[in-house]
């Protein structure tokens, strides 16, 4: 049965899962939850990032047996919703990680701050709450 605790794993290719993690980790925050080295011809390395204690987390394949490459659109959007000021520190430790501070339209820019990663996914860090979609 899917329900409000469900969780959730959001997917995505990496071409770099080495800076992807330097942004994630060293610059967002997230611990490493699982890696993994491709076995065979059709298995992909395997980075798993978040808290142990969320109901989700990202996933990023990667490495040499990876077909697809990351093809991201201003409108693939990673949303937190932090209640309150996004923290500067916060985000010169996103760019030195390697991200790269973008604009995201009048909306989001006008809740938050929006952080492009190595592989051109956005991150918004939303100074909003979460309220039935933000």
């Amino acid at each position: 049965m899917i329900d409000p605790s469900t969780p959730i794993r959001l997917a995505r290719p990496s071409s770099d899962l080495a800076a992807a993690e330097r942004f994630y980790v060293h610059g967002l925050g997230l611990d490493v939850l699982y890696r993994g080295v491709a076995g065979g011809p059709d298995e992909h390395d395997l980075l798993m990032l978040g808290w142990p204690e969320a109901s989700w987390h990202l996933e990023l394949v990667g490495g040499a047996n990876l077909t697809v490459r990351p093809s991201p659109t201003e409108e693939d959007l990673f949303v937190l919703y932090l209640a309150g000021p996004v923290d500067d520190a916060l985000v010169t430790r996103l760019e030195q990680a390697g991200g790269r501070r973008v604009s995201q339209g009048a909306y989001w820019d006008r809740w938050g701050v929006t952080v492009e990663d190595p592989d051109g996914y956005r991150l918004v860090l939303s100074s909003r709450s979460w309220s039935n979609g933000g």
